[in-house]
């Protein structure tokens, strides 16, 4: 039995992945964490995310709950991210990482501990959307690199705090890598004015909050006579909380490396 650990427990995704964790064998809850000075530290966590009494006593740090976990699933913010990721090394443990937001040098920090832990990061844990990411590729390449203007649309809940998605950059990263570009080179981000005609080469992101839109991307590839779009939307968080359950699953055995979805789904 994998003991899984849920950090961030009281959020939207915190009890989205409790619930997945009871839905899936051989997986079970083995801590839940909150910030430090939540009211909500000593409550079941089962109750807490609506799945029911549990037994799981909901912790204010890691190290209270060091002994009780295999593998984390971290989906917060970069910072937090960071120092979950020291402490799963200092401590022989595993971790899924859903967190969006992070930079060029917080991710080659990932790669750094990875050569000590076993990590899972991935902007974005629906299998289908990582079905979407292959998709692209092949679409990619096979459209070629001029003849078409390519678009990535993305929505969000107002709640949002980065801007494009992880999800959103990750289906750009993969297009300007099948036509042989440089995504920050290529790259544009809204537009507005008087901009003038469309240059060949552009991938342009377009990004909306409102309301509680869970995810929605297209991409779009278009040109004289026709579009293709490639679309994924996701209603429901617990679409990603069962990605990440899976990655905990998958990880099993493993001490180190750097994974993605893309390995877990055998799409590499």
């Amino acid at each position: 039995m994998i003991k899984v650990a849920v950090t961030g427990a009281a959020g939207r995704m915190g009890k989205a992945n409790i619930e997945a964790i009871q839905m899936t064998e051989n997986v079970e809850l083995g801590a839940a964490i909150v910030e430090p000075t939540s009211t909500l530290i000593g409550a079941d966590a089962g109750e807490m995310a609506g799945v029911g009494k549990l037994g799981v006593t909901i912790k204010g740090s890691l190290a209270d709950a060091v002994d009780d976990f295999d593998v984390l699933i971290d989906f917060t913010a970069p910072e937090v991210t960071l120092q979950n990721v020291d402490f799963c090394v200092e401590n022989g443990k595993q971790i899924v990482i859903g967190t969006t937001g992070l930079n060029d040098e917080q991710k080659a920090i990932l790669q750094d501990r990875s050569s000590k832990a076993a990590i899972v990061f991935a902007p974005n844990m629906s299998v289908g959307v990582n079905l979407c990411f292959k998709l692209l590729e092949v679409a990619a390449q096979a459209l070629g690199n001029d003849d078409y203007d390519i678009e990535v649309i993305e929505a969000h809940h107002r709640h949002k705090v980065d801007s494009p998605s992880g999800t959103a950059l990750r289906m750009g990263e993969v297009v300007a890598d099948a036509l042989g570009r440089d995504l920050k080179e290529c790259a544009v981000y809204g537009r507005e004015g008087i901009t003038g005609a469309r240059p060949r080469g552009e991938i342009g992101f377009e990004t909306i909050r409102a309301g509680d839109v869970v995810g929605d991307h297209t991409v779009l590839f278009a040109t004289e006579g026709e579009r293709i779009e490639i679309t994924h939307k996701a209603s429901n968080r617990l679409t990603f909380a069962k990605g990440a359950v899976r990655a905990c699953k998958w990880l099993e055995g493993k001490k180190s490396g750097l994974f993605d979805m893309q390995d877990i789904l055998g799409l590499k």
